[in-house]
């Protein structure tokens, strides 16, 4: 078993409507979200890999038009896009079309983000 990855990028803009009032995350602002994909399997026989990259871009290319540079809070089912709400957007999104996909890691800033773990 082997486990690969890949790290995709997208900026955006949100706000997080439940927080207290007054806490800084309640304002609109933005990041520069890492969005990486951790797949298991086996290698395949004859190509010696998990699965091709460029399969990995062709479903998410779909997700990232939606998000990069847009208004989070305005994607159905990201009204209140924490962290953890976004990784299990994409994990939900992600799941029929990646079925290797073990984990998935969104990263709001360097130092911060959620981890989703699918088995």
């Amino acid at each position: 078993m082997i486990e690969i990855f890949h790290e995709f990028r997208f900026e955006a803009a949100h706000s997080l409507p439940n927080v207290p009032e007054g806490h800084p995350c309640g304002r609109l602002h933005g990041h520069s979200y890492t969005v990486t994909l951790y797949l298991r399997g086996s290698l395949d026989p004859e190509l010696q890999w998990v699965c091709d990259y460029a399969d990995l871009q062709k479903a998410m290319d779909p997700l990232l038009e939606q998000l990069d540079h847009h208004f989070l809070n305005e994607v159905p089912g990201l009204e209140n896009s924490t962290a953890e709400v976004i990784a299990g957007w994409f994990a939900e999104k992600l799941r029929p079309a990646l079925p290797g996909l073990h984990r998935l890691t969104v990263q709001e800033t360097p130092a911060t983000g959620a981890t989703i773990y699918l088995d």
